[in-house]
């Protein structure tokens, strides 16, 4: 048995880590920029998205990671290194040559959509970069967020405890992630139940910085419900042909309780006004409206 075969798994993913990221920086210029993000919203299907894009000849994902997160919370480790997570140029160009179309090089980092900083970050470093934007019921979005969190360790309170707790934990932190790019807040990132759900405020941000025309909103629930229909609106987004063959399949989703019927009644009063405006903005009324 070889020494590398009995290292730990995370022993052995942090040794990946190293060696790609270390090289990748170090070539980094022989290397593809994206043209296309994956950003947000979370525990709306971005990594069923991920993985149906990254199964298209014509789309290049990261090498290692599905979301890099430099635009949000590494910014300051440089432009060579976010870089280095990508494919070669070369593999990007001769792909182009073969289909005379411009492939897709993404990644999907989920806090992209949010973070205050991010969009005039991409917008500098990937000039023409196009978004791509999942939606779903704010309050499932809410509750499903809330489910990850825990489970991941960055949450500890009960979700009707979390929601009371929302608007102390998130004041001041975006005037503080503003006021200092280096600054990470840990409640903006992780515990931003009904912000996040905010849909049209984000919106109406990243068109302001990117133009409307650059931003695809997915709604998630019609993504699982008519992948093939859906996808396609994504690929002539990208310009790029349509392809059989991919397979669609639901992510990352966690069993949970039922949620309240006061909990909920409260969440749907709050959401109404500010999905009220998301259909004025979208032009078109979401599944969960319906």
């Amino acid at each position: 048995m070889s020494k590398e075969s009995t290292l730990p798994v995370p022993v052995k993913k942090v040794a990946q880590s190293v060696v790609v990221h270390g090289f990748g920086r170090a070539t980094s210029r022989l290397r593809a920029l994206p043209n296309l993000l994956i950003a947000g919203g979370q525990r709306c299907g971005t990594t069923s998205m991920y993985r149906a894009l990254s199964q298209h000849p014509l789309a290049f994902k990261p090498n290692l990671h599905k979301g890099v997160h430099y635009f949000d919370v590494s910014y300051d480790k440089g432009l060579s290194w976010y870089r280095g997570h990508f494919p070669w140029q070369s593999a990007v160009d001769k792909v182009a040559k073969e289909f005379g179309v411009t492939p897709a090089v993404f990644e999907s980092s989920p806090y992209y959509g949010f973070h205050p900083l991010s969009a005039e970050r991409y917008a500098k470093d990937l000039p023409g970069v196009r978004l791509i934007v999942l939606i779903r019921d704010p309050i499932e979005r809410a509750y499903s967020a809330h489910a990850h969190e825990l489970a991941r360790g960055y949450e500890t309170e009960p979700f009707e405890r979390a929601l009371e707790l929302e608007d102390s934990r998130l004041e001041g932190e975006e005037a503080k992630l503003v006021a200092d790019p280096a600054y990470l807040s840990h409640a903006h990132q992780h515990q931003a139940y009904v912000r996040r759900g905010q849909y049209v405020e984000n919106l109406e941000r990243l068109a302001g910085v990117l133009g409307r025309d650059r931003i695809h909103i997915v709604d998630s629930e019609r993504f699982f419900s008519e992948p093939e229909a859906v996808f396609a609106g994504v690929t002539e987004f990208l310009g790029i042909p349509g392809v059989d063959g991919i397979a669609f399949e639901r992510h990352n989703a966690r069993p949970r309780s039922p949620m309240s019927d006061e909990v909920r009644s409260r969440l749907d009063a709050h959401f109404a006004p500010y999905n009220e405006r998301l259909v004025e903005w979208l032009g078109w009324t979401p599944s969960w409206l319906h």
